[in-house]
């Protein structure tokens, strides 16, 4: 096949790009400084190029076909890449650029927000664009630079630093501990003990480090994200075993009580992490050396 057809001309590809984001020749014209008509002609020489229909009419307005969607999700990926990849070069000269940024949801909401007011204040050169992610992902197809996340930080390719040691406590309701006191782990029998579903086990682990028989049949609802559970536990349903720098605010506030201190520490850590090969990055450089500072 002709390189020209898998490669079309950056002209082509930005007319068709805006045209599917506005459905309209003109808008698109606008945002581009060029007439309607020639927006027109260059979509029209990109399908005679794919020999496929992009758009076809509705009244006044236009419309992807089934194929045209197919093609603006890739083109629309791409072409932000090359926005940001340019910003990023141009972000040299400042020392700023952009970082997008994977975090856990629940650590991003409740650990990292509250203090990212500070990071902007000493970098306003660089934004930082978050993407909530659980679990193992690829940094380069998710189109991200680095990584919040919670391990033992030994990820192949990735250069990683240590944030914060991870420690488990329990926590409950005030309503729930006037009905149901608390003062020790064998305490916890007759109560709905509420898990994370990515850590079905952590019950057990924690009583296993408190010596105490864990009675399965006690063991309550999984929620995706720790957020949803810890809002379970601030409702009365149960009792939650968390991350106690999750739990910072609602413990400051009494709407969570550690009803007895038996912290659980569990081998896992919060670290930060990006690839080796942009190590020098300056967005990476700024927010690695605020995250390490303010630890």
């Amino acid at each position: 096949m002709n390189p020209r057809t898998l490669t079309p001309s950056m002209s082509l590809l930005l007319a068709f790009e805006a045209s599917a984001r506005h459905q309209s020749y003109t808008r698109a014209a606008e945002e581009l400084s060029l007439t309607q008509s020639a927006v027109s002609r260059q979509v029209q020489a990109l399908e005679e190029l794919l020999e496929v229909r992009l758009f076809q009419r509705k009244g006044r307005r236009i419309e992807l076909t089934d194929v045209g969607r197919m093609y603006m999700r890739g083109v629309g990926v791409a072409i932000t890449g090359l926005r940001n990849a340019t910003l990023q070069a141009i972000a040299y000269r400042s020392g700023g650029g952009i970082l997008n940024l994977a975090v856990l949801p629940t650590f991003g909401a409740r650990w990292l927000m509250p203090r990212l007011h500070s990071f902007y204040a000493a970098n306003p050169n660089v934004i930082v664009h978050m993407h909530s992610r659980i679990g193992y992902f690829d940094l380069e197809t998710a189109g991200v630079d680095a990584v919040i996340g919670v391990g033992n930080g030994e990820l192949p390719g990735l250069i990683s630093h240590r944030l914060l040691e991870e420690e488990l406590v329990v926590v409950a309701s005030p309503d729930l501990l006037a009905r149901h006191p608390i003062k020790l782990a064998r305490d916890l029998g007759s109560l709905l003990l509420l898990r994370v579903a990515t850590r079905p086990n952590v019950w057990q682990e924690w009583f296993d480090a408190c010596n105490v028989k864990l009675r399965g049949s006690y063991l309550g609802p999984t929620f995706e994200l720790t957020s949803h559970l810890i809002q379970a536990v601030a409702t009365g349903i149960g009792v939650g075993l968390v991350p106690r720098c999750l739990v910072e605010e609602e413990l400051q506030s009494g709407n969570l009580i550690v009803p007895f201190e038996a912290p659980y520490v569990s081998g896992l850590n919060y670290y930060f992490a990006y690839p080796t090969q942009k190590a020098d990055l300056p967005s990476i450089a700024a927010f690695r050396d605020w995250l390490l500072a303010i630890n």
